[in-house]
């Protein structure tokens, strides 16, 4: 009768590994189908865009879907794995280990997704939607796109607190009423913790880049230096002449006026231009009304530094090419891709407008961009 019992139970024992080792390989096929299904993701994006959007599809696709394909893959396939995990639910211990990791994985590639298509949207409609309303295309495209990163990383903090059943809102209330007793106790080293995230949202400077500060009541001679680091309390300055350092609170270089040494470089632009037929007089001057008109009229052109050459081809084909050389200013990556793009619409004018004109061209690829430093 002992001998039965032990067979049964033995019985029921190898059936409850098999069932577990099942289970595991079935989730270990189901991630394996997550990678490989996660490669098409951008695929399947344009086709529900292709659904809903059939005659924008293109534009759409090949303006924001297109280059961020990679970003869309590995949101697709961590997506896919997450809905994988169900297989393993009833392994408490593995699902518990498991489940807040692939979580924290879904919910960064989705903000990261989503600040990426804010930006790409930004560069490839924002400027358009900008003109429409009458206004001037400037920094505060920028700031807007700051803004919306950081709404989408309060999200994303939520929606992970949320999926961990983690009262992140009761936490945050408590914080507020307790943190009004610490603001008077500590309003000193909240005002130069303060300055420091003004400091960090803002950047008008990173370590490595030369400043002047301004005379001031708190800097009476003013301040020429390299940037060492930037602290939670403080800046460590190191000055140009004397390299002595300067270490001044982030609550008061917040409200001083800071002349970015580094940041005021130029990049100059060659666009080479080539027309079909020899621009007389009165068309090269034609010409060179439209592209002064379309580069000036672009915010961050250097004004004036528009030179037109026009050179005739030595060949026997009656063809000449014309080249345009400019400057833009920038004061971050950022913001001088914003003035390439503003220049790419530019082109787009140009064109337009020859052509209404008559006059046709090819304008030459890569546009060619000269970064010039300024000499410190």
């Amino acid at each position: 009768m002992i001998n039965i019992s032990q067979f049964i139970l033995n019985f029921f024992q190898r059936e409850s590994t098999i069932l577990a080792l099942s289970r595991f390989g079935v989730f270990l096929c189901f991630i394996f189908l997550s990678l490989l299904a996660g490669r098409y993701t951008p695929t399947f994006v344009r086709i529900i865009t292709q659904k809903f959007a059939p005659q924008q599809v293109a534009s759409i696709y090949n303006n924001l879907i297109d280059p961020l394909r990679n970003l869309f893959r590995i949101a697709g396939s961590l997506i896919l794995i997450s809905l994988s995990l169900v297989w393993i639910q009833d392994y408490q211990s593995i699902y518990i280990f498991l489940s807040p990791i692939v979580d924290l994985a879904v919910i960064i590639s989705l903000a990261w997704l989503s600040s990426r298509l804010f930006q790409q949207f930004i560069r490839a409609y924002g400027i358009e939607l900008v003109r429409k309303f009458g206004r001037e295309v400037d920094e505060l495209l920028l700031v807007f796109e700051t803004l919306a990163n950081v709404i989408i990383g309060f999200i994303a903090v939520l929606a992970f607190a949320q999926s961990q059943q983690f009262n992140l809102v009761g936490l945050l209330t408590g914080l507020g009423i307790g943190g009004l007793a610490v603001a008077f106790a500590a309003q000193k080293t909240l005002e130069q913790l303060l300055g420091t995230i003004v400091l960090y949202l803002d950047r008008p400077f990173v370590p490595g880049e030369y400043i002047r500060l301004q005379k001031s009541g708190q800097i009476p001679e003013g301040l020429f230096g390299r940037i060492e680091s930037i602290g939670i309390r403080s800046t460590k300055i190191r000055t140009a002449a004397k390299s002595t350092l300067f270490i001044i609170p982030n609550s008061i270089l917040a409200n001083l006026e800071i002349e970015n040494i580094t940041r005021g470089k130029k990049v100059m632009v060659l666009l080479y231009l080539d027309f079909l037929d020899i621009l007389q007089e009165r068309e090269q001057a034609l010409v060179q009304q439209v592209i002064v008109e379309s580069t000036n009229s672009l915010f961050g052109i250097d004004p004036g530094s528009t030179s037109i050459t026009f050179l005739n081809h030595k060949d026997e084909e009656k063809s000449s090419r014309t080249r345009v050389t400019f400057f833009i200013l920038g004061s971050s990556e950022n913001s001088l891709q914003l003035r390439k793009r503003l220049l790419e619409l530019a082109n787009e004018k140009i064109s337009r407008k020859l052509m209404n004109h008559g006059i046709e061209f090819k304008l030459q690829d890569p546009t060619i961009y000269v970064e010039s430093p300024v000499t410190i």
